[in-house]
């Protein structure tokens, strides 16, 4: 059975490839894109294809694909030349925590000195 909020939600759509996306590494189990408003010079989106709401939707056994997530955000910064520098691995939970797509996704931002509070 198909959720309804995987049908309409945006990354769902990227994932399904029914909307385009400059994507910069696909798996079975994920996808990592470019973001279309980048907020740093290297801004790059991550997302399990599986529609997860967001952190607090996962599951115990979905520590395998966070984990995966986690590995590919740091091999493309590396490959992005982000590594020695720096970067920023962000993920927004819910509306207060700035999460504006209700799908799980992780922020990769580089290429700049990123300051800290965020926000």
């Amino acid at each position: 059975m198909t959720d309804i909020s995987s049908q309409s939600c945006i990354f769902c759509k990227i994932a399904r490839g029914e909307l385009p996306a400059t994507v910069v590494h696909d798996e079975a189990d994920l996808l990592a894109f470019s973001d279309l408003s980048p907020q740093a010079p290297q801004h790059t989106l991550l997302i399990p294809r599986r529609h997860i709401a967001s952190l607090d939707d996962l599951d115990e056994d979905d520590w395998e694909l966070m984990g995966r997530l986690i590995i590919v955000a740091r091999d493309l910064a590396r490959r992005q030349g982000l590594a020695k520098a720096g970067y920023r691995l962000v993920a927004n939970v819910g509306a207060d925590g700035g999460q504006s797509v209700d799908h799980l996704h992780l922020h990769l931002l580089g290429g700049r000195p990123l300051s800290w509070p965020p926000g």
